[in-house]
């Protein structure tokens, strides 16, 4: 296998298990992966929500815990990464309104690159227009946002995952393991026990 160099766009509030998980599985699988945020540098933190199905009308938000970054987002070349990874959370609210970061996802739609978005990140990949006649899974209540982009919204079970050819997507952290599954496809990574 060979590592691939994965980008992370992350914020405040971005939910703590889907910035967390997949970050660390990826570094041990041996990818690079560089978390950056707009306005902030490595070694700088993002504040992250641990959001939790507990029966209401929607999720519950509880603090997570601080997440160090480890790229600075100014320095970010897109074209030197591999694959781009959008968690959920309440980051892609305002991320979405940064110009550089719709055009970073601009970049890995364009190229066809994989990109690996899950829960509240459709709200990234819908401003940043990639979504026209694609399928996608999200929060369903992004569902709106997804079909306003022009896309289909996939709605499956909260525990599974979506692929339409290089994006994987997925509801929220339960699909963990489908959604790391198939991205680890797209990126071409092979695990032998």
């Amino acid at each position: 296998m060979a590592a691939k160099k994965i980008l992370m766009l992350t914020g405040d509030y971005t939910e703590d298990y889907e910035t967390m998980v997949p970050f660390q599985a990826l570094l041990m699988l041996g990818h690079t992966v560089h978390a950056a945020c707009p306005g902030k540098k490595a070694g700088d933190q993002v504040r992250t929500a641990v959001h939790d199905f507990e029966g209401d009308q929607t999720y519950s938000e509880k603090p997570g815990h601080n997440f160090t970054l480890n790229a600075d987002f100014a320095a970010i070349k897109v074209e030197e990464y591999d694959a781009l990874v959008i968690p959920g959370g309440r980051a892609p609210e305002y991320l979405r309104l940064n110009p550089e970061v719709l055009a970073m996802i601009r970049h890995f739609a364009g190229t066809q690159k994989p990109i690996a978005a899950i829960c509240h990140g459709a709200q990234l990949l819908s401003a940043a227009e990639v979504l026209n006649g694609r399928s996608c899974s999200a929060y369903p209540a992004c569902a709106p946002e997804v079909r306003a982009a022009g896309g289909r919204y996939a709605d499956i079970p909260v525990d599974q995952a979506h692929v339409d050819g290089n994006l994987v997507t997925a509801p929220a952290w339960p699909a963990h393991p489908d959604w790391l599954a198939k991205f680890l496809v797209l990126l071409g990574t092979q695990i032998t026990l």
